[in-house]
């Protein structure tokens, strides 16, 4: 073997190849060099060893179930550029079905009655006669009884899907009626989008999940059986009548006291005046302070850092009709996972006359999975914040031991907005606008 390795570099020297020492002879003293090796469970494993990993459920991945288009809407404040009163105009909501299919032959129907027959078989009865078939895409047993004195076929099958809460659609080349208890619908939705992130709102409320939004053309698609259809009727009725809309912007931070001494919130009213700290109420837990525009995200933070250091948890915004309630899910916005992201607060609140005054009257609950924290009432003029203080992050804590100083707390700061929706022919330049200087105080003051 060594004669052929001669032989061989004999050749290359020749060629005048060289290969990075391929040919160079080796000191019978020198040691070889060998990578570390590590064994695993009978596995050799070197650095150019490859990862072998268990099998996966085909399922999505957590980042993948998690994106969302509207989280930047959602999860985005402009404290720089924040208004408290904007106005928006008037647009229609408007509700579409598709999958109608073909327009139904000009038929005339008269003197038609039917008793207790499914769908299919009043439209059975009915075509008798004619090309045109009837086919159940699904079961559909619900029997329906009526009559019909004159009409054309179109009204007819209308009111006989409507009775039997079904949906048709007409195939007009191979003449077939189609019968479905679901069916699929498009909403228009109006320009602004905080009446979007509100209807959006309302209809997760209603438990309805499996939306499309193209936030581009400003529509939305969904599908349902005839309570769906009812249930999001009503909530477009509801939104269209209403002449505000509520939003709320938040902050969540967790604070970390620098010594061991809790927070001194007495220390507010030196550092801001009585006059800024409008109101204190107690909840079961934690206090709620309403405060003058004077005690805003940067001043607060300000005030914190002198005691304690200070990390936003969760920042965000939620649109409410004036009178619903909706959510804020802090785990949905928050900036890492924290033990508080479990955290959601929800919020009801109604603006208008409040003891003759024009007010925002607000409940605010904390909640977690576990069940409700705290709660707080809260009536408040345009233009105040709230301060929610005093909530121990000990009360996200979830074992029996914890490196969190029992000192320290969440803080919420919530600056509510009113948005008022008027004829779009009276809507400053046609648009949404800030009410700012004469206006705003023209607006209040009405």
């Amino acid at each position: 073997m060594n004669a052929v390795k001669r032989t061989l570099c004999g050749i290359f020297a020749a060629g005048m190849l060289v290969l990075g020492g391929a040919c160079t002879r080796q000191s019978q003293n020198q040691v070889p060099q060998y990578d570390t090796i590590n064994v695993v469970e009978n596995f050799v494993i070197d650095e150019n060893s490859v990862p072998i990993f268990p099998k996966k459920a085909a399922l999505t991945t957590d980042t993948a179930q998690r994106f969302s288009l509207d989280l930047p809407k959602r999860c985005t404040v402009n404290w720089d550029n924040q208004t408290i009163v904007s106005v928006v105009p008037e647009e229609p909501i408007e509700m579409v079905r598709l999958g109608l299919g073909d327009p139904l032959p000009d038929l005339l129907v008269s003197d038609y009655e039917f008793r207790e027959l499914t769908v299919k078989e009043a439209l059975d009865k009915l075509l008798v006669g004619t090309d045109i078939s009837v086919i159940e895409d699904e079961d559909l047993t619900e029997t329906i009884s009526g009559s019909v004195s004159s009409g054309n076929l179109t009204d007819t099958v209308e009111l006989m899907a409507k009775m039997g809460r079904v949906y048709y659609s007409y195939d007009a080349v191979n003449a077939e009626i189609h019968l479905n208890h679901r069916a699929k619908w498009m909403i228009k939705m109006p320009r602004d989008e905080n009446i979007i992130m509100a209807l959006l709102d309302a209809m997760h409320g209603a438990d309805m999940r499996n939306l499309l939004v193209d936030w581009q053309d400003k529509t939305m698609v969904f599908e349902g059986n005839y309570q769906t259809e009812r249930e999001v009727a009503k909530i477009i009725s509801d939104i269209a009548s209403k002449k505000y809309m509520l939003a709320w912007d938040i902050d969540v931070y967790r604070v970390y006291p620098r010594t061991d001494n809790p927070i001194i919130w007495m220390n507010l009213l030196p550092a801001f005046g009585d006059n800024n700290i409008k109101m204190s109420i107690p909840g079961v837990v934690g206090r709620a302070l309403v405060v003058s525009p004077e005690i805003n995200t940067k001043t607060l933070q300000e005030f914190l850092s002198q005691q304690a250091n200070v990390v936003l948890i969760s920042q965000g915004q939620f649109v409410i009709p004036n009178g619903w309630q909706s959510r804020f899910d802090i785990g949905q916005c928050s900036k890492e996972e924290r033990l508080e992201t479990d955290l959601i607060i929800g919020a009801t609140g109604v603006y208008g006359d409040f003891g003759g005054k024009d007010k925002i009257d607000a409940k605010i609950v904390l909640r977690t999975s576990n069940g409700e924290l705290t709660s707080f009432n809260i009536p408040s003029d345009v233009g105040d914040n709230y301060v929610i203080i005093g909530i121990p992050t000990h009360s996200f804590v979830t074992t029996p031991e914890t490196l969190i100083s029992p000192f320290a707390e969440l803080v919420v700061f919530m600056s509510p907005r009113i948005i008022s929706i008027v004829d779009a022919d009276t809507a400053p330049d046609g648009g949404a606008q800030p009410l700012v200087g004469d206006a705003l105080r023209d607006f209040l003051s009405k």
